[in-house]
């Protein structure tokens, strides 16, 4: 915190929180591990962010020798752009630790497990930060327990309340 402004924080303009979060990954995934990377970004990919517009549905993450993208994330095109204006779709570097790299590498070849992107959101200081989780498919028979299960818990907590 700086003297300047009194130990106050600097509260970012425009949107700040979560921005897209990917529920389907929750579903489709057991997430067993989260890590939070920074994005590579231009100034009208932010500035597209921060009117709240992007899509993780069908976005994935790669990885390379030393190197994370995020794949097929869909960040619209800033209305007020020029011609120096992002490509909607175009791979993004993700800023991650050497042995956070090496760490998802190393669980994907093992296991046969896969990093996918559950939320991007901007932090405190407003910058946009994205959580991947490092997690394992469902079999469809999962999937029904999982829901089998929630719907007991909903049925639960409502005989709960009518009862209490």
């Amino acid at each position: 915190m700086s003297a300047k402004n009194g130990g106050r924080k600097k509260k970012a303009d425009g949107i700040s929180g979560v921005i897209s979060e990917n529920r389907r990954a929750r579903y489709d995934y057991q997430i067993e591990d989260t890590i939070e990377a920074g994005l590579v970004l231009q100034g009208t990919e932010v500035k597209s962010l921060r009117q709240g517009k992007a899509n993780l549905a069908h976005a994935y993450v790669q990885l390379d020798q030393a190197e994370a993208h995020l794949i097929n994330a869909d960040i619209p095109e800033y209305y007020a752009g020029n011609r120096f204006n992002h490509k909607a779709t175009q791979p993004r570097k993700l800023l991650l630790h050497r042995r956070e790299i090496s760490k998802l590498a190393a669980a994907v070849q093992r296991a046969g497990a896969t990093v996918v992107p559950l939320k991007l959101y901007f932090n405190d200081n407003g910058i946009a930060k994205l959580l991947i989780g490092l997690g394992t498919g469902r079999k469809k028979a999962d999937k029904r327990d999982n829901e089998k299960r929630r719907d007991w818990q909903r049925d639960k907590a409502r005989l709960m309340r009518e009862k209490g």
